[in-house]
């Protein structure tokens, strides 16, 4: 059994992983993964086949970069439309924005 690369103490098992992409779940597929820290690692065939099945899905590619503007006296954020799209957002929707630590949790209420 090959050492695990990522913690260095945990051996690679072949096992079938979930895997999924903002939400959207892609299926099953083969892995080595660590039985220390479960860190799964996929080979070039198998990271192709779960690359198509996020294209299939819809959300290959749907993370965006976007930049902060200012509005008024705050600070705005413009939602791409890929993105809105993806959520089924339109003009006038609510949502909940918080902190996480260095990131910004916006939830449709």
């Amino acid at each position: 059994m090959m050492t695990c690369p990522m913690c260095g103490k945990g051996k690679l098992e072949n096992k079938k992983v979930k895997e999924s992409m903002f939400g959207v779940s892609l299926g099953e597929f083969p892995a080595r993964v660590c039985n220390k820290c479960n860190e799964s690692f996929t080979d070039e065939t198998t990271t192709k086949k779960i690359e198509q099945a996020a294209r299939k899905a819809g959300v290959w590619d749907l993370g965006k970069k976007t930049k902060i503007t200012r509005s008024g006296n705050s600070l705005a954020v413009r939602l791409p439309k890929e993105i809105a799209d993806f959520l089924k957002w339109k003009e006038g929707h609510e949502a909940y924005i918080r902190p996480d630590k260095d990131r910004i949790i916006i939830e449709s209420i």
